[in-house]
């Protein structure tokens, strides 16, 4: 189950509401999403959260880049919602990395060359079957792959375990990087509380 909130401030304090992320694909959505909230280009707070799993918090202040927290990746990394979070940049990688193993792999399997035929000299009826095969199976069958780095990106082990991302994203409200790091099950409560937003946030829960 996930929930996700939104909390903008404003100059009489903070504004709650839950957010409906159906539409969100990407994390320029998300971003959007925040920057239409924000008052007067204040600060705004995208909390999402799959009960006891893992939580994110996205961070927009006026047109700065934003800032991110995930308490789990390798949790987060087998939700859409999460892989929204888990920029490459977040995770450490080259823009752009997935895609190029994902077209690496389909130069594999454009190949045509048969397992009983080295000179690929098999009907194209029959190379065509086998490449449909190979596609169909790549992904499924992990377990016989030599190269762990040529898992896709939404695959947890490709994704470190435990809290990635800005520590110190909520301090100046009150909320310390050690804090953050001992917050597990509804943390939105907690953030809420250091922030003086409980009232508000109740209402839309």
């Amino acid at each position: 189950m996930y929930f996700a909130a939104l909390l903008a401030r404003t100059e009489d304090g903070w504004e709650a509401s839950d957010t409906e992320l159906d539409d969100v694909e990407t994390l320029s959505d998300l971003t959007d999403l925040a920057q239409d909230a924000s008052v007067d280009e204040d600060t705004v707070l995208v909390y999402i959260e799959q009960e006891d799993a893992w939580f994110g918090i996205l961070r927009v202040d006026g047109e700065e880049d934003p800032r991110i927290y995930v308490s789990d990746a390798s949790a987060a990394a087998r939700s859409s919602y999460g892989e929204i979070l888990l920029t490459d940049e977040l995770l450490g990688r080259e823009p752009g990395a997935e895609d190029e193993i994902a077209a690496l792999e389909e130069l594999v399997d454009l190949d045509g060359t048969e397992d009983d035929d080295p000179d690929g000299s098999a009907s194209s009826s029959a190379s065509s079957a086998t490449t449909t095969d190979r596609t169909t199976t790549r992904d499924a069958d992990t377990d016989s792959d030599p190269d762990p780095d040529s898992h896709s990106a939404s695959d947890s082990d490709s994704v470190p375990a435990g809290p990635i991302g800005e520590l110190g994203i909520l301090a100046d409200f009150g909320v310390s990087e050690k804090d953050l790091l001992t917050l597990r099950t509804d943390a939105l409560t907690e953030i809420a509380d250091a922030l003086g937003a409980s009232e508000v946030l109740e209402a839309v829960r």
